[in-house]
């Protein structure tokens, strides 16, 4: 059953990747660094990529392909993607804030920005603390049991805060370009970008609650909560040796 949800999201998060490209390509003029509609189109695509990204981060410990392996091994892989992910977001931020002050549009006014930019800085600050805590072998045994719940609950967090930023993002985007002067077919027609935007934040969601469903069922936990202590444990001694 792991498998089947697990490969669920992965058909989401691929199938989401996708349209997000069609959609800035087929109706959006395609991709650019130039200051113009085509480099805001950048926005979209890494933000998605990063919140596709992020849930099969957090879903490293859950894969039990990677139980048998070394703690600090998933550790690694599990910050190397985040740190992926974040380089996905902050070139989003700039392509959106360099396309605003190249065409003289206010920054940071809608609820959309608001919950993005939020997002993004604590996001940088979650990897920054986790890499401080679990990844330094030197770091005490009590910071790392202190700091654990709640770098588990805010990693869950930024699931909830990453879907409303998209979404959010999403009909602001169409009500935008839709609802123009120059637009054929207005938002409340239903054209096909329509369509095809409202299909992407459809999956974007599947893509969350599957990822969510994965992280609450108990007996897709990996196993041992023991082993890991003593793992910190030998760390923590192999660094005063």
């Amino acid at each position: 059953m792991f498998y089947f949800a697990y490969s669920l999201s992965l058909l989401f998060g691929l199938i989401c990747v996708i349209i997000v490209i069609t959609w800035n390509t087929c109706y959006r003029g395609g991709f650019a660094w130039d200051g113009t509609g085509k480099m805001f189109n950048w926005h979209p695509l890494c933000m998605v990529s990063w919140f596709v990204l992020y849930g099969n981060a957090i879903l490293v410990y859950r894969l039990p392909f990677t139980w048998s392996s070394n703690k600090i091994t998933l550790k690694l892989v599990h910050a190397a993607l985040n740190l992926v992910a974040l380089i996905l977001a902050v070139i989003g931020l700039l392509a959106v804030f360099g396309f605003h002050n190249k065409m003289h549009i206010p920054n940071l006014y809608s609820i959309h920005s608001w919950v993005g930019l939020a997002t993004v800085i604590l996001f940088s600050l979650q990897w920054l603390l986790g890499f401080l805590c679990f990844l330094l072998p030197c770091a005490p045994l009590w910071v790392r049991a202190a700091y654990k719940d709640v770098h588990v609950f805010f990693g869950i967090c930024f699931l909830a805060m990453t879907i409303a930023a998209c979404l959010s993002g999403i009909n602001e985007k169409l009500f935008f370009v839709l609802n123009a002067a120059n637009s054929t077919t207005p938002y409340m027609k239903l054209p096909p970008e329509a369509y095809l935007a409202n299909t992407l934040g459809v999956l974007l969601l599947c893509f969350s609650l599957t990822v969510a469903w994965m992280l609450y069922k108990c007996e897709w936990k990996r196993p041992s909560a023991h082993t890991s202590i003593l793992n910190d444990a030998i760390e923590v001694i192999y660094c005063h040796l």
